[in-house]
């Protein structure tokens, strides 16, 4: 059965569905000019990348106490275990279907305070998200379209809790997963007369209570294509997610917003 959505969270994603429709508006006017020549063939991308993450929210599972991440780019490498990221994608004029996987499991240092309760420890984060889209075109830059997200959150706390009674030692671990219904768009503009340099920008927003009470993204990218089969990208990427489920030992919560830029290596066939 699906959970009652808050009233304050239905205020907050119509505010981000106004903000996305308004960024919808704006992209597809500054990109109404340009144009893509149609073949009538299919074309395939693989595109493996790289993202420079910060990290900021929080997280919690049990009766444990919700505790704040907050890393940045150099934090997280220092405790990245292992991270892997890759976009596919085949298009036509008019369609494009494509699939897109991130992997991180990453530690992070705890340190704050709740009222008179002081926590310390480490959290241990994985986290696999892979959306799968379809998108039709619009107009000849402006695609729109929908997609599922896969998440799968394993979240390990390792806290001590000092009060004047003393201190505590108290852990557990806690994995969900969950499935994000999204509407999804993108927006392409040449850059030069020659066809190498382009503007892209994708975006997301989703959940509405289905999985996460909300989540959206958004990624902006500026790529340069020397060759048909070869393309480099360099662009900015934001993922928030907030997600709160069960109760008890059942009890979890990641409300979390990765952001940072990313680099991508795309081959073309």
């Amino acid at each position: 059965m699906a959970r009652a959505v808050p009233r304050n969270q239905i205020a907050g994603v119509k505010t981000h569905a106004r903000r996305i429709a308004t960024l919808f508006a704006l992209i597809s006017s500054a990109a109404a000019n340009a144009q893509i020549a149609p073949d009538g063939s299919w074309h395939y991308l693989a595109q493996p990348y790289a993202m420079f993450p910060n990290m900021h929210g929080k997280t919690g599972i049990a009766d444990l106490p919700t505790v704040p991440v907050d890393e940045d780019p150099g934090d997280i490498f220092d405790h990245l275990q292992m991270g892997a990221m890759l976009y596919l994608e085949a298009r036509n004029d008019h369609w494009a279907f494509s699939s897109d996987v991130l992997y991180m499991d990453l530690g992070s240092d705890i340190e704050s305070s709740v009222g008179p309760v002081d926590i310390v420890g480490d959290a241990d984060v994985s986290q696999i998200g892979w959306e799968l889209a379809v998108l039709r075109r619009i107009t000849p830059s402006f695609e729109l379209g929908v997609g599922l997200t896969y998440n799968q959150v394993d979240v390990d706390l390792d806290l001590t809790t000092t009060t004047i009674l003393g201190a505590t030692d108290r852990s557990g671990g806690l994995e969900q997963n969950w499935i994000d219904p999204t509407i999804v768009f993108r927006a392409t503009r040449p850059l030069d007369d020659d066809g190498r340099w382009f503007f892209q920008a994708r975006g997301n927003v989703g959940g509405f209570g289905v999985g996460s009470d909300l989540m959206w993204q958004i990624m902006a990218h500026v790529i340069f294509r020397p060759s048909e089969k070869w393309s480099f990208s360099f662009g900015y990427r934001v993922i928030d997610i907030d997600f709160e489920d069960g109760s008890g030992p059942d009890h979890f919560v990641y409300d979390m917003q990765t952001f940072g830029p990313e680099l991508r290596l795309g081959i073309n066939f």
